[in-house]
């Protein structure tokens, strides 16, 4: 099955109707090699569709991440981003020092939901998080100019 009717029966199974900006929007989210912002994805998609309303853009971002297809991430430059996840949850390590982007398995976070959920009752939404902090190799190099 092609990516563009998988989206399609995610957006009639969640009761809203495919048109062709909401598919064209979700399928450049979909396709694209990175993270987007809002207003690039507004100028890539006007590109194919140059008359598109950027509340289009906005209100379709805001369904998707509400049906679970895209991230809403804060990935600390200044504009949320987005990320089509689909099936395939994950997180994100983001360095401080050099601004280098891991994945993290969402596996990480199941336990600890599960011990909030055993523990406090509490059933967390663990959607998509963008976890700060200093890689390895940074640390590696603070350590070695610090005499570490």
């Amino acid at each position: 099955m092609s990516c563009e009717t998988e989206t399609a029966i995610a957006l009639r199974d969640a009761g809203q109707k495919v048109t062709p900006q909401r598919m064209l929007i979700l399928c450049t989210v979909r396709h694209a090699r990175e993270h987007v912002t809002a207003p690039g994805l507004i100028e890539e998609v006007r590109r194919a569709y140059p008359f598109l309303d950027p509340s289009t853009v906005y209100r379709t971002l805001s369904s998707a991440a509400a049906l679970g297809l895209v991230s809403e991430t804060d990935m600390g430059a200044g504009d949320t981003e987005y990320e089509w996840i689909g099936k395939d949850r994950h997180h994100h390590l983001i360095c401080r020092s050099c601004g280098d982007v891991t994945s993290l398995d969402n596996s990480y976070l199941d336990s600890l939901a599960t011990a909030l959920y055993d523990e406090l009752g509490f059933r967390a939404d663990l959607g998509h998080f963008a976890i700060f902090g200093v890689c390895a190799p940074c640390r590696a190099r603070s350590g070695a100019a610090a005499g570490d």
